[in-house]
């Protein structure tokens, strides 16, 4: 890989980063790869660089910031609210622009008020992007996985579908797909067999039996694989979930919810008309996404020119509640990401639940309008 070097603007951008009271994070390149395989998005898993070392443990080079920042923080047993920011270089394979480039961001971690550090997250992202690109005219765009979930699980649909389509949020194909296969009856695709009259009956101990005993036949080593208790389960729930069907009240509440596309300063009322007319109790989340555009507001954002989508989500599988992206609007590039992820630091080993919001800034694509804008020329 060639060195890219650092923008001519990094010391500004670290200096903007640490007026707004955040410590900078230092993180090795090289990092454990287990923890980006269990939680990063499938998107990002396939991009890693990846190898061991001597005692053959999987190692990769930074893909990211957001999770070593997290262990990190953890590892050092300090108190929380704490805020981090980072610069530093990440690896992908097979990225337009290069596999080697520059992120920064902050994190966020342990603030108790949800709304005013999801506001805080907004305000700082496109802060800094208006320093750093004054003339550039910014679109942002908001979703809430929160709220996706809450609709989900007021429908009704048994956990497996429900963990599917949570599973797939923000990626329009894939939930298309899903939401299909529920609007019709399936035909379970279980084979006439002494095995497929187990499946069909629910019968997981016997399945189990079943399979291990056809394991110990072939000798089949059950330490490579899942145990036939989880492959039972898996054939049951994948059974069930074939043969389930939306109503067709639940469908259209479905597809209705994820075409719903409004100015951020007109959502939570299309948001409550939504939840009447559907008859879905998604109070908490509504109330939490309510106070959240409060927040924003609060701050001083355009709220107008912010849009919130109903499908929007990140391809990262860490997200809980907010995520937004901006972009140039004339352009089209990406430039910040981020959003809310606070389960994912008691999955990293923290003692209690630490509530986690940050964004990235995608600093060479901020570098190429910088330098289209003459901004980063000497004398500017």
């Amino acid at each position: 890989m060639t060195a890219v070097q650092l923008p001519d603007f990094a010391d500004e951008l670290v200096a903007a980063m640490a007026a707004r009271d955040t410590e900078r994070a230092e993180i090795p390149v090289i990092q454990p790869a287990e923890p980006f395989l269990d939680m990063a998005g499938e998107d990002l898993r396939r991009r890693i660089y990846l190898t061991e070392n001597e005692n053959g443990d999987s190692l990769c080079l930074r893909p990211e910031f957001t999770i070593p920042v997290c262990l990190g923080h953890i590892a050092g047993q300090v108190g929380t609210p704490r805020r981090y920011s980072y610069l530093g270089q990440v690896f992908r394979q097979r990225r337009v622009g290069g596999n080697e480039f520059y992120q920064a961001g902050i994190e966020d971690l342990g603030e108790a008020d949800i709304a005013k550090a999801d506001a805080r997250a907004i305000s700082d992202a496109a802060g800094l992007l208006r320093e750093l690109l004054p003339s550039e005219y910014l679109s942002v765009t908001i979703g809430d996985q929160a709220l996706f979930e809450a609709v989900v699980a007021g429908l009704g649909l048994p956990a497996g579908w429900q963990k599917r389509l949570i599973h797939a949020f923000g990626d329009e194909t894939a939930m298309g797909r899903m939401i299909e296969s529920l609007a019709s009856a399936q035909a379970a695709t279980v084979e006439e067999s002494d095995l497929g009259e187990l499946i069909v009956a629910g019968d997981v101990s016997a399945i189990a039996a079943h399979i291990g005993s056809v394991m110990e036949e072939t000798g089949y080593s059950t330490h490579a694989s899942r145990s036939p208790e989880e492959i039972a389960a898996r054939l049951v729930e994948k059974t069930e979930l074939e043969k389930t069907r939306l109503s067709d009240k639940a469908f259209a509440a479905l597809k209705t919810f994820l075409a719903l596309d409004a100015r951020l300063s007109e959502a939570v009322a299309e948001l409550r008309r939504f939840a009447s007319s559907a008859d879905l109790e998604i109070g908490s989340a509504l109330n939490l996404f309510a106070a959240r555009v409060e927040g924003i507001e609060a701050s001083g954002a355009d709220l107008p020119v912010m849009r919130w989508r109903a499908a929007f989500g990140r391809p990262l599988d860490y997200y809980t509640g907010l995520v937004f992206e901006i972009a140039s609007t004339l352009e089209g590039a990406v430039l910040a990401g981020g959003g809310r992820y606070d389960r994912m630091m008691t999955l990293l080993g923290a003692r209690e639940e630490i509530p986690a919001v940050g964004f990235s800034l995608w600093v060479d694509r901020i570098e190429a309008l910088r330098t289209a804008s003459g901004a980063g020329e000497p004398g500017e």
